[in-house]
C-alpha cells in the first residue's frame, strides 16, 4: 500500500527472525559486548538488548569510563541458571523456568531491577503456595521486601492458620510462651486488641528494659492484665502477692516467679512521669529518636481452647509464634490440649446405658513414637503447638490409666518407636527449632532408664523404625539439606553397636508407616516431596532387596500400622488435603488391600499399635486439634470405640 506516494511495509516475520538471530549470536559469543560472572560462570550478551531490559545493567552501562569496549559485570551471590532464563527472556520475551528455579529467578530479577519478571514469578508462587509452604513463601518474600506477596502470604494465613500450624517449618519457628493472670471479673480483649497489647509489652521490654527477644523465649514469662486494660509484667505482682508456680512436668507452660527486669548495664532508667525518659538500649539521650526498629506485626491468631490462643507475628523483623494462657487464679494451671468429648444426645439417660471414655493422656501429642511393651502401651515424645515433648506416658488397660515413666534424654518429635531385646529404640526425628536430629536412645524397662545409642550418619526426621532379625532399621524420612524422602536404609546391631547401609528403597520417603511381618520388613505410602504415596515396599533381609506389592486404595502420610492376626493394618494419616478416619487392612497372602470400619476421629501422625485382642490408636491431629485421645479397635466387629467398655473385655 502507497498512502500519499510513499512505500509502506510491515514485515511481521522480521522481528521474530532478528530476536532468534540474536539470540543465537549470544550464545555462540559473537558481537557480544558484556561478560556477566555470575559465581564463576562466563555468560556473554549484548549490551544494548540487556540495557533495554535491565535498569540496574543500563545504569552500570552508562557509567562505563569506556562505552565502546567490553563490559565486565560481577554477580557473586546470584544462580547461574537463574541469570541465564533471564537473558533468554531479555532476548525472545519467553519465560521459562522450572518451579525448583523460580526463586532464583525473582532474586535475579530483583537484582536487576526486572520489575515485569519479579512481578511474575512472585503470582506463580503464591499459586502454587499450600499450608506446607506458607511460612518458607513468607520467609522468602520478607528477605525481598516484596510487600505485595507479603500481604496475600498472610490473608492466606489468616485463613488457614491451624492447617499451617501443623506443618514443619510453623513447628521449627522460635516461640514466645505468655501466662496472662486475669482479675475475676476481667476476660481477654479479643484478638486483634490482645496481641496489640503483647506487642507493645514485646517492644517496651526490648526498648525500655534492654532485654534480648531469644532471651524473652527461653521461659514462660508472666504478665498480668490489669483492670484499666493495660498488659503488665507480673514479676512484681507475683512477688508483691507471693504468688508461686507450682512445679508441673517440664513441657507445661506454668506459673513461675519471674526475676524483675533487667537493667541494661549501659542504661539508667528514668522515671516513668517522664515524657521521654527511658533511655534506648543503645544509651542515647532521651531526645534523642529511638534507633530504628525491624518490621513489627500481627499476623493471624486463633482461640484454640477455652482461654488460649496460639499467634503469628513478625517482632522486631523475626517472624515468630506466640502461646498465650490466661487465667484467673494462679493456683491453676493450664491442661494440655483439651479432648473433644461427644456429648449424650438427652441428659435423662440411664446410667447403665452410659458409656465412660477412655481416659485420655496428660498432653495432646502428634508425631509420637509408640509401641507394647509388657503389656502396656508407651507413647513418647511428639509436640503440640508449643513444643516437642521428652516426657513418657505407659498406659495400663485392666487400670484405664496413664502413668509416666522416666523421660527421653532428648525432646523429639516426628520420629517412630520399635522394641528390640526386650527394650524401646527411638532414633532421629526433629528438635522443635531448627534441627534434624542423628541421636538415637534405648529404654531399659527394669531400671527405667533412657540411655544414648550410636547415632546415625546422616540427620534424619519423618523416617521409619522397626526391628528385624534383632535389629533396628531405619528408613527413608527428611534431612536438614530439604530432601523430602530418602531412599536410605541403615541397620542397627545392637549387639556390636554399629550400622550399616542396607539396599536403598526404590521410591524416596519421608513420613511412610514402617513395621515387620513374617520376617519381611513393610514401607507403606509416605510421601515423596509433598506428594502423598499409596506405593508399598516390602524389604527381604536374606537377599538384601526392596520389591514393590499391591498398592494401597489410599495415597496418605502420616499413618500408624500395626500387626494383627498375620495382616497389616494402616490407619489413619493425611491424603494432601485432609487427615483421615479411614483404616485398610492388607493381607500378604492373597496381596491384596480391603478397606475397614474408620476411626471415630481424624489422626494424621498419630501412635498405633496393637494390644492385646485390639489396635490402638492415640493422639495425632484431627485438621484442627491437636489429640490426647485414645480410641481401639475390634476386630471381631470392625468397629472403632473411645469407650473404655470396648477395651475392658478385649485385655
Amino acid at each position: 500500500m502507497i498512502p500519499n506516494g510513499y512505500l509502506l511495509f510491515e514485515d511481521e516475520s522480521l522481528l521474530d527472525s532478528t530476536v532468534a538471530k540474536m539470540n543465537a549470536l549470544r550464545k555462540s559469543g559473537q558481537f557480544c559486548d558484556v561478560r556477566l560472572q555470575v559465581c564463576g560462570h562466563e555468560l556473554m550478551a549484548h549490551r544494548a538488548v540487556l540495557a533495554c531490559c535491565s535498569p540496574y545493567l543500563f545504569e552500570i552501562f552508562n557509567s562505563d569510563i569506556e562505552p565502546h569496549g567490553v563490559s565486565h559485570v560481577t554477580f557473586d551471590d546470584l544462580d547461574p541458571e537463574a541469570v541465564e532464563i533471564l537473558l533468554n527472556y531479555a532476548y525472545t520475551a519467553q519465560l521459562k523456568a522450572d518451579k525448583e528455579l523460580v526463586k532464583d529467578v525473582y532474586t535475579a530479577a530483583k537484582r536487576l531491577k526486572m520489575e515485569r519478571v519479579k512481578q511474575i514469578c512472585g503470582n506463580y508462587l503464591l499459586s502454587k503456595m499450600e499450608s506446607h509452604s506458607a511460612i518458607s513463601f513468607r520467609n522468602f518474600s520478607s528477605c525481598m521486601g516484596d510487600g505485595r506477596m507479603l500481604s496475600k502470604i498472610d490473608i492466606y494465613i489468616q485463613e488457614h492458620l491451624l492447617e499451617v500450624s501443623e506443618q514443619e517449618d510453623f513447628f521449627k519457628l522460635p516461640r514466645l510462651k505468655l501466662e496472662v493472670m486475669l482479675e475475676d471479673s476481667l476476660s481477654l480483649p479479643s484478638n486483634g486488641k490482645l496481641y496489640s497489647k503483647v506487642l507493645n509489652w514485646v517492644q517496651r521490654r526490648l526498648w525500655e528494659n534492654g532485654d534480648q527477644l531469644d532471651r524473652l523465649m527461653e521461659e514462660v514469662q508472666t504478665l498480668y492484665y490489669s483492670a484499666d486494660h493495660k498488659l503488665l509484667d507480673g514479676a512484681l505482682i507475683i512477688e508483691e502477692h507471693g504468688m508461686f508456680g507450682v512445679g508441673a512436668e517440664e513441657d507445661h507452660m506454668q506459673l513461675v516467679q519471674k526475676k524483675p527486669p533487667r537493667e541494661n548495664s549501659n542504661t539508667k532508667r528514668q522515671p516513668s512521669s517522664s515524657t521521654s525518659g527511658s533511655s534506648s538500649p543503645s544509651g542515647l539521650a532521651s531526645n534523642t529518636p529511638k534507633p530504628c526498629r525491624r518490621e513489627w506485626k500481627y499476623i493471624a491468631s486463633e482461640k484454640t481452647t477455652n482461654n488460649t490462643y496460639l499467634c503469628l507475628a513478625v517482632l522486631d523483623g523475626v517472624l515468630c509464634v506466640i502461646f498465650l494462657h490466661g487465667r484467673n487464679s494462679p493456683q491453676s494451671s493450664p491442661s494440655a490440649t483439651p479432648c473433644l468429648m461427644k456429648s449424650l444426645s438427652f441428659e435423662a439417660q440411664s446410667e447403665e446405658l452410659e458409656e465412660h471414655p477412655l481416659t485420655s493422656m496428660h498432653y495432646a501429642r502428634s508425631g509420637l513414637g509408640t509401641a507394647t511393651l509388657h503389656g502396656r502401651l508407651i507413647a513418647a515424645g511428639g509436640y503440640n503447638r508449643e513444643e516437642c515433648l521428652r516426657t513418657v506416658e505407659c498406659y495400663d488397660p485392666k487400670e484405664d490409666l496413664w502413668t509416666f515413666t522416666a523421660p527421653m534424654r532428648t525432646a523429639r518429635a516426628r520420629f517412630q518407636m520399635a522394641v528390640l531385646m526386650g527394650q524401646l529404640y527411638v532414633m532421629g526425628g526433629s528438635n522443635g527449632h531448627s534441627d534434624e536430629l542423628s541421636c538415637g536412645e534405648t529404654y531399659d524397662p527394669h531400671t527405667d532408664t533412657w540411655a544414648q545409642v550410636a547415632e546415625l550418619r546422616t540427620n534424619r526426621c519423618n523416617a521409619g523404625v522397626c526391628s528385624l532379625n534383632n535389629k533396628l532399621f531405619v528408613v527413608g524420612g527428611s534431612d536438614p539439606c530439604g530432601q523430602k524422602g530418602l531412599k536410605n536404609c541403615d541397620a542397627f546391631d545392637p549387639v556390636t553397636k554399629t550400622w550399616n547401609n542396607c539396599a536403598p528403597l526404590n521410591i524416596k520417603r519421608h513420613q511412610a508407616a514402617v513395621c515387620e511381618l513374617d520376617g519381611f520388613m513393610y514401607v507403606i505410602g509416605g510421601a515423596e516431596s509433598w506428594n502423598c504415596l499409596n506405593t508399598v515396599e516390602r524389604y527381604n533381609p536374606e537377599n538384601n532387596t526392596w520389591t514393590l506389592i499391591a498398592p494401597m486404595n489410599v495415597a496418605r502420610r502420616g499413618a500408624g500400622v500395626a500387626v494383627y492376626n498375620g495382616k497389616l493394618l494402616v490407619v489413619g494419616g493425611f491424603d494432601g488435603s485432609h487427615a483421615l478416619r479411614c483404616v485398610e487392612v492388607y493381607d500378604p497372602v492373597r496381596n491384596t488391600w480391603r478397606m475397614l470400619g474408620s476411626m471415630t476421629v481424624a489422626r494424621s501422625n498419630a501412635g498405633v499399635a496393637a494390644l492385646g485382642d485390639v489396635i490402638c490408636a492415640v493422639g495425632g491431629f484431627d485438621g484442627n486439634n491437636f489429640l490426647n485421645t485414645l480410641e481401639v479397635y475390634d476386630p471381631e466387629t470392625d468397629e472403632w470405640s473411645d469407650c473404655a467398655e470396648a477395651l475392658s473385655s478385649s485385655v
